[in-house]
């Protein structure tokens, strides 16, 4: 396969809801070129991107896939990726390594709800991007009313390029307003004659060609000047002022196509050729320590890695982007983040599950290759005289849990082994053994994602498993003093058991004096494991206790604080100091004051007003203005306390602080409540007590369980 030069190689990652047609425009794309003698279809299973048995099943893409097409001498890499927010981390990755994004919009209904979520991170990664009204054939077409939903919802820097001709069912030409030409397509797509604009549309076309030189001229001073001089511009000064109006995002094309029928790709393909920006004229890559790369095939090798895919005949598939220099079959390169080398055996372009070896890559292309030992997503490779490491995809935090439990026990190692590699495909997944909780937790961004999950495990790992509602790790803690002691005492023949212990337990806050009533001979402060802290005292006088058993005592009480006495959760923020007690000469060991401590500590808490602490998320609600009563009220039914709110165009964000208890299958909820069209992310923010009413349901329920 020809190796391309940089600036002919050109990264796009297609964009849009569910059943705007990403698949099909790809599959045509890939044909239009000639890389295909038949095209696929999503409803026939056999396109190139849609391949994997889940897809199939769903009917729309769940994984991000890489192809390519050629078209005048230029390489197009592009990413189809899924129209679902739950499978965000696909598109992040995508959008990390592509140039240039192709929002597709559905010519019935304008702008979707998938479209609003996905601008939201396109937004993040700040690339140009391209509109492309798809379906144009459809008997509901209504092309100008799509234009004017991506006005309304993005913005006036979106700008229309071409319009169609005989919209709907008799769909078959388009007036091209950067070329000021009619390009009609036979019957079956494919190849367009150039025709003059018709009599009758000449009025419009000019109209909106104005539209389209003014917006080209005012992103440039020179051209500006141009457009005033001659009151117009020629096709390469619009050609250039669309590229730096793209580059700044302050200009957005519109195209009209069919994907299905073939019509209109190939003049977005032209467009994508002539004016889409280059890796090599994009802003360089940001390294951790500030450095900044550019995109040089003469630089040395650095590559990014941002997909791990594990296919089951070939086993691991590393994808990478090229970000300087170039990568050549036995090339060993060094990985940042774990300082082992990493051989290039294999080099391929991907065309979904389709592989084509190639010898060499360079700056700015796509690439996989098979094997690699210790290198997973979001890492750098770089050459072993460079070293350096490129600013990481930062993948949004899981918005919902599930407990996942094995049918059959013995199946508990190899889900774990499962889930592993599930995780290292996808890093918006995270899965937890949580001793507290005695459970499996899986985290994910929906109930779509886990449902993937829970059909990979059951399908492909032959796992059959059950989802759960979760536990919530709770906290247990006291709200006065109290004071106990205990004598254990155990004599069965032979050397016998004794200590005893006199303790007294408080509340700890952060700056609070020492005990005045004891003589403080030891402190110990600990930073527990799960959060909080536990001081213990030293406070023997005489030697009523030798300074030996008070670890044992220590002991006992750690032992105690992870298993509280109203839910079973860890206990945190508490005082402990031991003032007295008892030992024998003979009877006395460490077990023996560990039991005792730990009873001590025991009977002091229950007398301590024991309280329950909940974990507390602080969540970021955005949501259309119509619909933030709804969810301001749903908000209120979970004792949420709603910390303010702001205007993000015709959005409202929602700040508010929300029990996890309250959050089981919240996104379910915010999906029902909105069509889909709200989002929202969490990050956890204390542990707050619960109020009295649900101390009191816990407490019983877990008498109950008892």
């Amino acid at each position: 396969m020809k190796v391309y030069d940089d600036k002919y190689i050109k990264n796009i990652v297609l964009l849009g809801s569910v059943k705007s047609g990403k698949t099909t425009l790809a599959e045509t794309m890939v044909f239009e070129a000639g890389l295909l003698k038949r095209r696929g279809t999503v409803e026939d299973k056999n396109t190139i991107s849609d391949y994997h048995e889940i897809e199939h099943e769903r009917g729309n893409s769940v994984y991000a896939t890489t192809l390519h097409t050629e078209w005048r001498d230029y390489k197009i890499n592009i990413i189809d990726t899924p129209g679902l927010d739950d499978f965000v981390g696909e598109i992040a990755s995508s959008l990390r390594v592509a140039e240039t994004a192709v929002m597709l919009i559905n010519a019935q209904y304008g702008v979707e709800v998938g479209t609003e979520v996905t601008w939201n991170y396109l937004e993040q990664f700040a690339k140009p991007r391209i509109f492309a009204i798809n379906q144009v054939d459809h008997p509901k077409s209504d092309y100008f009313m799509a234009v004017e939903s991506i006005r309304e919802q993005f913005g006036p820097a979106a700008v229309v390029m071409q319009y169609p001709l005989n919209e709907g069912e008799e769909f078959n030409a388009i007036i091209d307003l950067l070329k000021m030409t009619m390009y009609k397509f036979p019957a079956e797509g494919g190849k367009p004659e150039k025709l003059p604009i018709p009599e009758s549309e000449k009025e419009r076309a000019a109209e909106l060609h104005n539209q389209l030189v003014e917006k080209a001229a005012e992103n440039d001073e020179e051209l500006m000047e141009l457009y005033f001089d001659k009151g117009s511009l020629d096709e390469d000064e619009m050609r250039k002022g669309l590229k730096i109006g793209m580059l700044n995002r302050d200009l957005y094309p519109i195209f009209c196509l069919s994907a299905k029928r073939n019509m209109g790709s190939g003049r977005m393909m032209g467009f994508i050729d002539n004016v889409t920006p280059s890796a090599v004229e994009m802003r360089p890559e940001k390294a951790v320590d500030g450095r900044e790369i550019a995109c040089d095939a003469a630089g040395p090798a650095v590559l990014f890695v941002f997909k791990t895919l594990m296919e089951p005949f070939l086993g691991k598939i590393t994808f990478f982007k090229v970000c300087s220099g170039q990568v050549s079959e036995g090339m060993d390169l060094v990985n940042s983040a774990t300082g082992d080398s990493e051989r290039f055996n294999q080099l391929f372009i991907m065309d979904g599950k389709n592989r084509t070896q190639v010898s060499k890559l360079s700056a700015g292309d796509i690439g996989a290759t098979l094997k690699m030992k210790n290198t997973r997503t979001n890492q750098t490779l770089h050459a072993k005289e460079f070293p350096v490491e490129l600013a990481p995809i930062e993948f949004p935090e899981p918005r919902i849990r599930s407990a996942v439990v094995p049918k059959e026990k013995k199946d508990e190692e190899k889900l774990g082994e499962a889930l592993r590699e599930i995780q290292t495909e996808d890093p918006t997944l995270r899965a937890e053994l949580a001793p507290e909780l005695k459970q499996l937790i899986l985290w994910g961004q929906g109930e779509l994602h886990l449902a993937l999950v829970k059909w990979r495990l059951e399908k492909i790992h032959n796992l059959a498993v059950e989802f759960a509602e979760p536990r919530i790790p709770y906290r247990e803690t006291i709200r006065k003093a109290a004071n106990a002691m205990y004598r254990h005492k155990k004599q069965s023949g032979g050397s016998g058991q004794f200590a005893e212990v006199h303790l007294r337990i408080e509340p700890w806050e952060e700056g609070m004096a020492e005990p005045a009533d004891l003589t403080v001979r030891g402190r110990e402060t600990i930073d527990l494991p799960w959060g909080g802290k536990l001081v213990f005292y030293n406070c023997i006088v005489g030697g009523v206790i030798d300074n030996r058993f008070l670890p044992s005592i220590l002991k006992g009480v750690m032992e105690k604080m992870q298993e509280g006495p109203i839910t079973g959760s860890y206990v945190r923020d508490v005082r402990v100091m031991v003032y007295d007690g008892k030992m024998h000469a003979v009877d006395s060991n460490d077990i023996s004051f560990k039991i005792a401590g730990a009873q001590a500590f025991k009977d002091a808490f229950r007398n301590a007003d024991p309280q329950i602490l909940e974990p507390l998320y602080e969540m970021e609600i955005l949501v259309p203005e119509e619909l933030m009563g709804d969810v301001m009220s749903d908000l209120q039914t979970r004792r949420s306390m709603i910390q303010g709110m702001e205007s993000q165009g015709k959005y409202q964000i929602i700040r508010a602080i929300t029990p996890l208890a309250e959050q089981y299958k919240y996104t379910t909820a915010l999906k029902s409540m909105t069509q889909g069209r709200a989002s929202f992310k969490r990050t956890f923010k204390e542990y707050a007590p619960v109020p009295y009413e649900v101390q009191q349901q816990l407490a019983a329920a877990q008498a109950t369980d008892a």
